[in-house]
């Protein structure tokens, strides 16, 4: 059974392939300056091609991405997840995810966020940290929704890192 958004349109979230490379960069180009600068930290008005085969050319084991899909929309990426396992916290990955502007708030980030948190629990990963702006506000309550709690958060010049134990671990 496929998810469905607030706004009822039926959606598949499955593993990003390195076929996505495209469609993960047309995707970029139609999220706005403001969508980016959450994800990224930073204005990044493009992907580079070596930036494309690192997003879509992964493991499935240490580096885990989710791309959200949808039939009626077949050349949009609608969102995005990943966790990458930090080497020297095996138990530990850090968490990223970006939603394109007209799918925000239709709870595609929770439904992403939720199957990226039982893929991390599956592969021995108890914790998601994450390096936010602070007014990004959706994605702390997204690691909130799928984290049993906050371990810590360390805020500096208006970002901050951030530690979170995952509900199923």
């Amino acid at each position: 059974m496929s998810p469905t958004l607030h706004n009822g349109l039926a959606i598949t979230v499955r593993p990003i392939r390195p076929d996505d490379k495209q469609r993960l960069a047309r995707g970029h180009e139609l999220m706005s300056p403001e969508t980016q600068r959450l994800r990224y930290l930073m204005p990044k008005p493009r992907l580079t091609a070596a930036e494309l085969r690192y997003l879509t050319e992964v493991d499935d084991r240490d580096h885990v991405a989710l791309v959200a899909v949808a039939d009626e929309l077949p050349d949009a990426t609608l969102g995005v997840g990943r966790f990458i396992r930090r080497r020297d916290r095996p138990d530990t990955a850090e968490f990223a995810i970006v939603i394109a502007d007209e799918f925000q708030g239709l709870g595609l980030g929770s439904e992403i966020a939720e199957q990226l948190a039982d893929a991390a629990v599956e592969r021995g990963i108890r914790h998601f940290s994450a390096t936010v702006l602070h007014e990004n506000t959706a994605v702390r309550a997204v690691l909130a929704r799928i984290s049993r709690r906050l371990e810590y958060a360390r805020w500096s010049d208006g970002s901050g890192e951030l530690l979170y134990e995952l509900k199923a671990a």
